[in-house]
């Protein structure tokens, strides 16, 4: 009887902190820095995730987001932005550019492949 009490209380706590995790853990933003070519540049790490996930730039000014994916796990091999029509593979171990024009101001998703991973582009 006691083992059921304990075995059921850590799973009750591991529920818990999974929940906590993928659903209320700080979401980490940056805003671009515009370069001297006049292009707006984030860097973005891709490992288990997209760090920073929350990205903000300026309508009307050509974007570049760098990401450098830091793993090998399937689920990260491709980035989606589905309302710019873009999909590119990101290699292992390297840099990828991501540059485009966001002409309209909102609020934008990105992901993986798989959907999985996923990050939110401001354009103010």
């Amino acid at each position: 009887m006691q083992a059921k009490l304990i075995v059921t209380i850590f799973g009750v706590l591991l529920i818990v902190s999974v929940n906590w995790y993928f659903f209320f853990s700080r979401k980490k933003s940056a805003s671009a820095d515009v370069k001297e070519e006049g292009i707006q540049e984030v860097k973005i790490i891709v490992k288990g995730g997209y760090d920073p996930d929350v990205i903000v730039v300026k309508k009307g000014i050509s974007v570049r987001l760098d990401f450098y994916r830091d793993e090998t796990d399937d689920c990260s091999d491709t980035i989606v932005f589905g309302d710019f029509k873009i999909r590119k593979p990101l290699p292992a171990f390297k840099t990828t550019p991501i540059e485009f024009t966001p002409e309209k101001e909102g609020e934008y998703v990105f992901t993986c492949g798989m959907g999985m991973m996923r990050g939110k582009l401001i354009v103010r």
